[in-house]
């Protein structure tokens, strides 16, 4: 699942994002959503979130784990 649509990310989900600085690059890194930082429902680069890290970036996947 990507990370454009607000309704795909809740707090707690493990995702991927990508930060700023990486965003040339499109290193991603991995972590847990502590917020929601995006207003909006759906936004073209995906949703910005903070990590429960403190790591600030826009989601690029919803990780699922079975």
């Amino acid at each position: 699942m990507n990370g454009k649509n607000r309704k795909d990310i809740f707090i707690g989900a493990h995702v991927e994002i990508v930060l700023k600085e990486d965003q040339r690059t499109g290193i991603l890194t991995e972590g847990y959503v502590e917020r929601i930082l995006t207003n909006s429902s759906h936004h073209l680069h995906g949703i910005k979130v903070r990590l429960e890290d403190g790591q600030v970036g826009r989601v690029k996947r919803v990780l699922h784990e079975d």
